[in-house]
């Protein structure tokens, strides 16, 4: 199964929070009881000076992650399109990547 590409805006020095839904093959939404997730985002994917991390919780019985970051931390992205990707660790340390895409970051003149 092809991994959803989700692309997502991100308004620079302001709080940003945003739900992904994980499904299966026939639409279902998967029970991520006992799940564990990542989410970085870099300028390019092979960027190792710019990559910034998300904060991730997981509800398990709806399935959903949710990527959360502080103004902080968006002050610190690099403007323009940056890429992320979410992964996800099952309770038997199965590793998969759930979502991916372009992260717009969008500048803000008041910060």
């Amino acid at each position: 199964m092809a991994v959803p590409a989700v692309n997502i805006t991100i308004e620079k020095g302001t709080n940003f929070e945003q739900d992904f839904v994980v499904k299966d093959s026939n639409g279902a939404v998967v029970d991520l009881s006992n799940y564990t997730a990542v989410a970085k985002i870099r300028k390019y994917p092979s960027d190792s000076l710019s990559v910034q991390s998300f904060t991730v919780g997981i509800t398990s019985l709806t399935g959903t992650i949710t990527l959360s970051m502080s103004t902080t931390t968006t002050a610190l992205l690099e403007d323009g399109r940056n890429y992320y990707d979410i992964l996800a660790t099952s309770p038997s340390n199965v590793v998969s990547k759930k979502f991916e895409g372009m992260a717009i970051v969008s500048p803000s003149v008041s910060v």
